[in-house]
């Protein structure tokens, strides 16, 4: 008699969430309560900690990187790394704004390390569509500009840049894991790697296991949230297969919850996501 294939368990998943969830509760009270839920990192928003990176003082540094150690957590990194900012522009077709935006990724980079993290997230869908004038050929091109001239600090800094794929809706440049994936390829530095979104990948007509099968040598962060805008489990995706896809390529970096439509309340979004992707990992086939 044949015994029947014994049952592995589900790959050891590293959760976190991004700090933007909790809007305006204090910085400690957020990382208090990630961990409270299950959560091991966090993944932070820099507008959320100054109008610039470069406001963040040294002194601000040390306190949130204690405060995060404290909280039990680890600092994952830092996303919507442009986010209300001006002046900066990825596919600009003025050189002088290309650089400049490199310098302040830069700037974005070291804040990351001195707060502990690995992962620079790049969306920021309106400072990377196209300007008038520019084509999808010459985006391409200020693209591998702008992240190979910040790979000298990113080997400095040991951080990371992953370009996220987001949906035409957000914006017409980097739709795709694929083509985001060519630009990665293009560029050719291990700094500069693949950031896959839930919501961004259900616009894509490739299920979302598929995605992340063809894009495994490249992932480097994943985002988990729903199509609707909420956090996982709130919505109609179904996160089996995508974490069976995980578990197959053997992913071994953070799954962060993120969201955009905060109606359910933060309690409600930070505790039963985590609830949701646990029983999800405890279900798998």
């Amino acid at each position: 008699m044949i015994a029947p294939k014994e049952r592995t368990p589900f790959m050891t998943m590293r959760y976190a969430i991004c700090n933007e969830t909790y809007v305006d509760w204090p910085f400690a009270k957020a990382c208090d309560h990630a961990a409270a839920c299950g959560y091991t990192g966090l993944e932070i928003a820099p507008f959320t900690l100054g109008p610039l990176a470069t406001d963040v003082s040294p002194q601000q540094r040390r306190t949130l990187a204690r405060t995060i150690e404290e909280a039990g957590l680890a600092c994952v990194g830092l996303h919507w790394l442009l986010a209300k900012t001006t002046g900066f522009h990825v596919t600009h077709p003025d050189p002088a704004v290309r650089q400049r935006t490199v310098d302040y990724l830069g700037d974005l980079a070291r804040l990351g390390a001195d707060l502990g993290g690995r992962v620079l997230v790049f969306g920021s869908p309106l400072q990377r569509s196209l300007m008038p004038g520019v084509s999808p050929a010459e985006a391409l091109d200020h693209l591998d500009e702008v992240f190979g001239k910040l790979v000298p600090v990113l080997e400095q800094t040991n951080m990371v840049v992953a370009l996220e794929p987001l949906a035409p809706a957000e914006t017409n440049v980097l739709n795709t894991a694929a083509e985001t994936c060519g630009l990665i390829e293009r560029i050719g530095s291990p700094h500069v790697r693949l950031l896959l979104d839930v919501k961004a990948m259900s616009s894509e007509p490739k299920p979302i296991p598929e995605i992340i099968r063809a894009s495994a040598k490249h992932i480097e962060h994943f985002h988990a949230n729903d199509a609707n805008l909420q956090g996982p489990g709130f919505g109609a995706v179904d996160f089996v297969p995508i974490f069976n896809a995980l578990e197959e390529i053997r992913y071994g970096g953070w799954v962060s919850v993120e969201v955009f439509d905060y109606a359910p309340g933060v309690e409600r979004l930070a505790k039963e996501s985590i609830d949701y992707m646990h029983r999800v990992a405890g279900a798998r086939e």
